[in-house]
């Protein structure tokens, strides 16, 4: 996988999910080397808007070819907006990882201090 593929300006969880926050609100999805290791997507089970989420718990869900995946919220918050595009275009995230974002929280507490900068990121890799 090439450096160019991890965006510098999002910060990035263990379990492969990336996070940009902007003005309170967290845009939240998966990372290149996720989608990637799910194969081709096929649907994605978004969450409700006005869903409280935890850091750490189930956000969405990934259907792939081969495989189910769960996606985990880097943050507590309540879920402001998903994209719906997703319902028709699932693949969209294969084609884009760091385009095809999953949903938008409003933030109710501080970030998990498990998350990482890119070069962090790189280095799990």
């Amino acid at each position: 996988m090439s450096d160019s593929k991890i965006p510098e300006d999002l910060q990035y969880t263990p379990s492969h999910e990336w996070i940009k926050v902007e003005n309170g609100v967290a845009t939240v999805g998966i990372t290149d080397h996720a989608q990637h290791e799910l194969g081709d997507i096929v649907f994605v089970e978004l969450p409700e808007v006005g869903q409280t989420v935890e850091q750490g718990k189930g956000l969405a869900t990934i259907e792939a070819v081969k495989t189910v995946a769960d996606v985990y919220s880097p943050a507590d918050g309540e879920v402001v907006e998903v994209n719906a595009a997703l319902a028709d275009d699932a693949a969209a995230i294969n084609r884009d990882a760091y385009g095809g974002w999953i949903a938008k929280l409003k933030l109710s507490g501080p970030l998990s201090s498990e998350l990482m900068d890119a070069a962090a990121y790189k280095a799990q890799l």
